[in-house]
């Protein structure tokens, strides 16, 4: 593997894809270390799964079985992680999980460390991307090297070399193009210039933002002289499109001319007869004209 040009994306999706450690009392080995047995208990930081090994060998040295007591069993953490909980539904459906009947107490302190582990590390985490905003926000506007730690449909991860900070550049940030996300490539690729961004491509960034409330990062790439609408990432306009933007609107035929269906508000025509005295009298269409011409006629 060491000698392929993808060994580094090879190893690093290699160990995503492996499910996270849990304390058991179930001997499984250890596929890093392609050991049939394995069990760790040498760690200086004495974790209290590696006491609890430490008096079970202890007790088989004086020739005896060590068995936790006086633990209350409502008391321990039984958070389980949603890829442990996966893999119970899936030993389930094989009939490989254990019965309720068959759980000790030493099944309940590895549910219990387990939880307690990954709730630990979510507090290291939280603490440390904090202190690397607090950090990165004095070097707003410099320059670092990198490589692309991970990549999603609205951007690229870039861990910054030995200051191992991580931070964003945005999809908007990529370039005036529209960036198709592959999956199975792990890249962002451009549709105009074909311009490709794969995890553990090395890459050239800027400080542009950070943000300590959110504990985020955001970069840019150094050198971009096209910056993307901040909005959101669409499709570059057609040719034909842009003509039409252009292309001052044409005046429709006998615009002019009043419709059909607008009201004339202007006088009524009016017509001319000849009365029985010679003189002229005016006819017009409203019905007060009217009336008074027959009072008129009547009158003489």
């Amino acid at each position: 593997v060491k000698e392929r040009p993808d060994a580094s994306l090879l190893q690093t999706m290699l160990l995503r894809s492996m499910q996270q450690a849990v304390y058991s009392p179930d001997n499984i080995g250890h596929f890093g270390l392609a050991y049939e047995a394995y069990a760790h208990f040498t760690s200086p930081i004495r974790r209290y799964p590696d006491l609890l090994t430490h008096r079970a060998i202890k007790a088989i040295l004086l020739g005896k079985k060590y068995e936790p007591k006086g633990i209350d069993l409502a008391g321990l953490n039984s958070t389980v992680s949603n890829a442990t909980r996966k893999q119970q539904a899936k030993d389930k459906a094989q009939g490989k999980q254990k019965d309720e009947k068959d759980l000790t107490i030493w099944d309940a302190l590895g549910v219990h460390c387990s939880a307690n582990e990954r709730r630990a590390d979510e507090a290291s985490r939280d603490v440390e991307a904090w202190l690397k905003c607090y950090f990165i926000k004095d070097k707003l506007g410099e320059e670092f090297t990198g490589v692309v730690s991970g990549v999603t449909t609205f951007g690229i991860f870039v861990q910054l070399d030995a200051l191992f900070v991580e931070g964003l550049v945005h999809i908007t940030e990529l370039g005036g193009d529209y960036f198709q996300y592959d999956e199975a490539r792990h890249e962002l690729r451009g549709e105009r210039t074909g311009k490709r961004h794969q995890l553990t491509d090395r890459v050239t960034v800027q400080v542009s933002r950070v943000d300590l409330e959110a504990r985020k990062i955001d970069l840019v790439l150094a050198g971009s002289s096209v910056q993307a609408p901040s909005a959101g990432v669409g499709k570059p306009k057609s040719s034909a499109a842009k003509a039409l933007e252009a292309k001052p609107a044409k005046a429709r035929k006998g615009a002019d001319k009043p419709s059909r269906y607008e009201i004339d508000m202007s006088e009524p025509p009016v017509k001319s007869r000849r009365s029985k005295g010679g003189e002229s009298v005016s006819k017009t269409t409203s019905r007060p004209a009217k009336a008074a011409a027959k009072t008129s006629r009547k009158k003489r």
